[in-house]
């Protein structure tokens, strides 16, 4: 496909995304070409159009957001390797965004997503999904079992990354479990910890659509924190006592001081959701007081197998989770409707 160009949706500056015609990429060697089918869009996608970055990260050129995607192999490059990793051309696969380095101590201990040397899907300087093609390494795309469409494989990533968040949770058996924000990740921890046993989970955002999704999802109670306050609530409901464990997904400025008041003493805090101000405040003495384990958490590990097999064994439905689709040259208008809100719980870019 060599001189032929595509269409991108390039992010210049704070909500100034232009859809243009930019060249096919060339894999290299080890890299295989993908036609992208689906993108999802998360909401650090969403800070980048709103801030143009996400705390240091800045990009210097016009970046191709989105990093929960999946597409169908075109081509492979002559990688003149054993071809363990080789993709017939039509595969539909879902696309690992974290490029680690494999080489670090983190990757070699188990964990790529504290790779320093990590380049990660529309993130800079990486270009991401949101454009017709992309050329990417072969090793990190996961072949979907057969009947699975581009849209529930592009899911896996946001379910990858809860996967993580209730790993470092270690949600119990009979826990009790805060929500603190029901967006697409606060959705599939919901999920997540139900299925995890938990016997009450609350979960609490501000937009009714959203938590009627999380209804929907396995929370044992919901909580609108623009008319109610979630602390005196949830407390209430657990006697006084707390929750065992608190899993933040908002990123808003007050939710981490909600995660320590609501926690139990000894118990657990995950914080997920990702600061506009890249800054996370919460009463020291407070969570010192409470014995506190406090864990922050980035992205996945290699996780893509369990998400694959919750979905086959039909204990998530992701699809559940998307309330609006856009074509790929509408891609402006998906971010604008996300920007104002407009009941979206998840938006999904289809080429």
């Amino acid at each position: 496909m060599t001189n032929e160009t595509m269409n991108a949706a390039r992010l210049y500056g704070a909500r100034d995304l232009r859809m243009e015609r930019v060249a096919v990429p060339v894999p290299t060697p080890g890299q295989a070409l993908v036609r992208v089918r689906a993108v999802s869009v998360c909401g650090s996608d969403l800070h980048y159009y709103r801030e143009a970055g996400i705390g240091d990260s800045r990009p210097k050129d016009p970046l191709v957001l989105g990093h929960e995607l999946a597409g169908e192999v075109v081509e492979m490059a002559d990688s003149g390797s054993d071809g363990a990793h080789r993709l017939a051309p039509g595969t539909l696969v879902a696309i690992d965004p974290n490029i680690a380095c494999e080489a670090c101590e983190h990757c070699l201990a188990g964990n790529p997503n504290l790779c320093p040397h990590v380049r990660f899907a529309g993130t800079p300087p990486t270009d991401g999904g949101l454009q017709e093609y992309l050329a990417w390494p072969a090793h990190l795309l996961r072949p979907l079992p057969s009947g699975m469409s581009a849209e529930v494989g592009a899911l896996l990533e946001p379910l990858g990354v809860c996967i993580h968040a209730l790993d470092l949770a270690h949600v119990r058996l009979a826990s009790t479990v805060a929500v603190l924000g029901a967006g697409t990740i606060g959705l599939l921890v919901t999920k997540l910890a139900a299925l995890s046993g938990a016997s009450r989970v609350f979960t609490t955002d501000v937009l009714p659509a959203r938590l009627a999704v999380a209804q929907a999802f396995g929370a044992h109670e919901v909580v609108n924190a623009s008319q109610h306050d979630p602390v005196a609530i949830i407390r209430d409901r657990t006697g006084g006592r707390g929750v065992d464990v608190v899993i933040e997904c908002a990123g808003a400025p007050h939710t981490p001081c909600q995660a320590v008041e609501l926690v139990r003493p000894g118990g657990t805090i995950v914080l997920v959701g990702i600061p506009s101000d890249d800054r996370t405040e919460f009463p020291a003495s407070q969570a010192r007081r409470k014995g506190v384990t406090i864990k922050l958490s980035r992205r996945m590990k290699h996780v893509y197998d369990r998400a694959i097999s919750l979905v086959e064994a039909g204990l998530v439905d992701l699809p559940q989770l998307v309330s609006h689709r856009y074509p790929l040259n509408h891609t402006p208008d998906a971010f604008k409707a996300l920007d104002r809100g407009d009941g979206v719980v998840k938006a999904v870019i289809l080429a």
